[in-house]
């Protein structure tokens, strides 16, 4: 009898994590709002585009909750007439492709540099690490304003200047976490048994890893959204008649007096959607840690 319910109260990985974050209402409503963000990134583009570029001089700078045009005018309408709402969602995208550009180039070039300096030979090593501390050395931001002064400002400029900026975050962290693992009994077993480098790196140490990398590239994301927009406030991130949320900010500034909503509600969908990140990473640190899951599950069995 004891030796079954160990088995019956067993659950797939996916329900135990959907549990976990049904349990933590806070980052599940983050989950929830990022979520909404992908989907208005996704298809927002499609259904909104013409009514983001519309213009209507007679309505420009229309104030927010007046629906006497229609309910994508209730954050209002823009120094042109447009609805602030179809112009935020459309402008997810851009912000968001280029946030995510950024951050799976440099997760995967960090990633494997980090594999090669961690495991490799101490020369190795030590090479690559001075590459990173070599990018490091350059303020992220300083740099990519003098490489996006230099180069004309483009979504694949952009992503390639902050996902070299972002390289480091990924080396470092992955060579630390790769020269402790592989001390551990099971890399040594695999080593006896015949398994080659490559398997070692890529089946064994790299799982073993990935959730740190994961929690940290969803703390990136934020990060390389905040830089984008700042990018785009300063002008020399995405150009019209493109839009990002950054964008907006900054076209909205000379109108702070009497147009507060302009750059309100743009700023508002960066900080809601960069604070989601970082709620939602907190809780992956501790659901992707065996050592520490049990905080969550037992929350989550006491409540069954």
């Amino acid at each position: 009898m004891s030796d079954s319910t160990p088995i019956a109260e067993e659950k797939p990985a996916a329900l135990r994590f959907l549990a976990m974050l049904w349990r933590d209402k806070v980052a599940l409503l983050a989950a929830v709002f990022l979520i909404l963000v992908v989907l208005c990134a996704l298809f927002g583009p499609h259904f909104l585009e013409a009514a983001a570029t519309k213009q209507n001089l007679r309505g420009r700078n229309m104030p927010p909750f007046t629906l006497s045009q229609g309910w994508l005018f209730v954050l209002g309408a823009d120094q042109l007439g447009r609805s602030l709402l179809a112009r935020i969602i459309v402008a997810s995208q851009n912000t968001m492709m280029v946030a995510a550009g950024a951050v799976l180039c440099s997760a995967i070039i960090g990633t494997v540099l980090g594999l090669f300096a961690g495991y490799g030979s101490k020369r190795t090593g030590e090479a690559i690490s001075r590459l990173g501390d070599i990018i490091m050395s350059f303020p992220s931001l300083l740099l990519a304003v003098i490489v996006l002064y230099v180069l004309a400002p483009s979504v694949g400029n952009l992503v390639i200047v902050l996902a070299i900026t972002r390289i480091p975050v990924y080396l470092r962290t992955a060579r630390a976490e790769i020269l402790e693992v592989r001390e551990r009994m099971f890399v040594q077993a695999a080593k006896v048994m015949g398994a080659s480098h490559r398997r070692i790196m890529f089946r064994h140490i790299l799982p073993v890893v990935a959730p740190t990398l994961l929690t940290i590239a969803t703390l990136d994301f934020a990060f390389v959204m905040l830089a984008e927009s700042s990018l785009s406030f300063l002008g020399i991130g995405i150009q019209p008649p493109e839009i990002t949320w950054g964008l907006m900010v900054a076209q909205g500034r000379p109108y702070l007096n009497n147009a507060w909503w302009l750059a309100f509600w743009p700023g508002l969908a960066i900080i809601l959607t960069t604070m989601s990140l970082n709620l939602l990473s907190g809780w992956m640190r501790i659901a992707l840690d065996p050592m520490q899951r049990w905080r969550l599950e037992g929350k989550t069995k006491s409540n069954g």
